[in-house]
């Protein structure tokens, strides 16, 4: 009987679910932006404290690897790897827009002959996205795309789409009403989503190295540079 806590952090949505042989027992979140590093802690312990379990009672933790926010990424991973580290766990890792696919398919258990398109913003008229039929098999594998008129009919081709996640509304700007498109403003980042993913990952040993695991980013992280201060004359 595997108990597994699961921790999403790739964007601005702080979820944390405690899962046993696959059935969620607690449901900690909070969507507060930039509230991460202090509220993840607290989730976690409230997500123990519902279940009545120990933390010491768990046998691996499960970290949502991205793509997504590089801090909130880091957060998580950080989180993750300490307790691991410090209660001798295994890491499991699920890739954030295949768990939102099957945080989609929770809330849409009927749906058939769709494809899923999650999206995450990226800044500017760029996304994090992927392709997923209703088993949640990849059709189409991450990337960092940009989002124009002639992508967008690329990935539409008359084929029904739906489309949800923070970057969705870039898509809508562009598309708006189509009858191959349906826009799903209620589908977001959950440790829900995860559930099923980490307890296969548990059962099939599928871990991530504790010591050298880094989040998915998919892209290089750049800081705004800094002006050069002029030289200082004499």
């Amino acid at each position: 009987m595997a108990l597994i806590l699961n921790i999403e952090t790739a964007t601005d949505i702080c979820s944390v679910a405690l899962a046993q042989d696959g059935e969620v027992l607690s449901l900690q979140e909070s969507r507060e932006a930039k509230s991460h590093a202090g509220i993840l802690t607290t989730l976690i312990f409230r997500c123990f404290d519902a279940a009545k379990f120990q933390l010491s009672d768990m046998d691996a933790v499960a970290v949502s690897k991205g793509p997504g926010s590089f801090t909130g990424l880091r957060i998580g991973v950080a989180t993750a790897k300490g307790l691991c580290y410090s209660l001798d766990k295994p890491l499991i890792s699920v890739n954030t827009l295949q768990s939102m696919a099957a945080a989609f398919m929770l809330k849409n258990p009927a749906a058939k002959e769709v494809t899923l398109c999650p999206m995450i913003d990226a800044r500017r008229m760029e996304v994090y996205m992927a392709l997923f039929n209703t088993n949640l098999e990849f059709t189409r594998e991450t990337s960092a795309t940009v989002l124009d008129a002639e992508v967008l009919n690329s990935l539409i081709n008359r084929h029904n789409i739906a489309f949800f996640g923070d970057g969705m509304d870039k898509c809508r700007r562009l598309v708006g009403n189509n009858n191959y498109v349906s826009y799903h403003d209620q589908v977001l980042p959950t440790a829900l989503g995860m559930v099923g993913f980490s307890e296969n990952s548990y059962k099939t040993e599928k871990y991530e190295s504790v010591a050298y695991f880094e989040p998915y980013y998919l892209k290089d992280f750049f800081t705004t540079a800094q002006p050069l201060k002029p030289p200082i004359r004499p």
